[in-house]
């Protein structure tokens, strides 16, 4: 497999600081802007915080994102899953597993932990 340099792992990450602007947590792994915003959330947190591009462990790069103490949850099911999109562009950026499934209900607040996004190196 090709080497790819840091900063060209850097600049693909550094989207999340300049173009994520709300996470979803929903039912189910969206792969569309729709599933994520409309078709499988359960809840969102705008104005979302992503850290700069760091070494990952046990290699790669990576952008971590910051912990959310006061989501809004908008439907009533069990989250499993997480969005990041770009709402200006109607983007999905990435999406993946929560560590551990929650239940949750209409109108309350959902917490989260601070995650990483990893690249892993090509070689």
């Amino acid at each position: 497999m090709a080497y790819v340099a840091d900063y060209v792992l850097d600049a693909a990450l550094a989207v999340f600081d300049t173009e994520a602007n709300r996470l979803d947590i929903t039912s189910q792994e969206a792969t569309t802007y729709a599933e994520a915003t409309s078709t499988y959330t359960l809840g969102n947190k705008t104005g979302i915080t992503v850290g700069a591009p760091a070494d990952a462990t046990p290699n790669g790069r990576r952008v971590t994102v910051a912990a959310i103490t006061d989501g809004t949850v908008t439907g009533t099911g069990t989250a499993s899953h997480w969005a990041i999109v770009d709402t200006a562009n109607s983007r999905l950026l990435a999406a993946g597993t929560l560590s551990d499934p929650q239940a949750v209900t209409t109108g309350n607040v959902f917490t989260l932990g601070a995650f990483d996004i990893r690249i892993p190196d090509a070689a």
